[in-house]
């Protein structure tokens, strides 16, 4: 017979209940006593990281992150979560690695492609960011951010054609982007 830890569910049940309800504070509190009794738990960890970040606390969340990812069996969202707080924190080679990271445990995790193509651009490594770009739009060919930051790498990079053809690319199904980048690189592009 399975023992049943009456204690950890009353704290899961309270921290749901604060959460529905809208009590994040409470939600929180009550979520750091669990992790005072269980200080491994992963939904508490993973709950409090998303909290924090909500309540724009971002090494918090940061920091919940990383106690997650430290778990043997870290899942892959997990990762890109932190990686994406990284970024964002301008935190840019830690970022690209838990983006890595990420990908290394489910490599369709396209917003993790999307993120890390972010870093590589920052870090000016055009090449690389190309290719995970690329990736991005391969799993995700109707969301418009991948396109938008190629067609900016290519326009950059003194490339017009490629940033053009991803341009009248867009104009097919995300008019508003394409006239976007038209407007910011000066480029003119007939749909075909």
């Amino acid at each position: 017979m399975m023992k049943i830890d009456l204690k950890w569910h009353l704290h899961k049940w309270r921290a749901i209940t604060f959460i529905v309800l809208g009590r994040r504070a409470w939600a929180i509190e009550t979520l750091e006593d669990m992790l005072a009794d269980y200080p491994n738990d992963a939904y508490a960890l993973g709950s409090l990281a998303h909290l924090y970040a909500e309540a724009d606390d971002k090494q918090a969340s940061i920091n919940m992150y990383k106690k997650l990812v430290a778990k043997p069996d870290a899942p892959a969202f997990a990762w890109y979560n932190l990686g994406y707080l990284q970024e964002e924190t301008k935190q840019i080679a830690d970022a690209e690695f838990s983006f890595r990271r990420a990908l290394e445990l489910n490599e369709k995790l396209d917003q993790a492609w999307y993120g890390l193509g972010l870093t590589l651009i920052q870090q000016q490594r055009f090449e690389e960011a190309i290719k995970a770009l690329k990736r991005n739009t391969q799993l995700q060919p109707m969301s418009p951010y991948a396109w938008y930051q190629l067609a900016r790498v290519h326009v950059d990079r003194q490339e017009p054609e490629e940033a053009v053809k991803i341009i009248r690319h867009l104009k097919g199904f995300e008019p508003k982007f394409a006239a976007q980048l038209e407007r910011e690189t000066g480029l003119e592009v007939k749909a075909s």
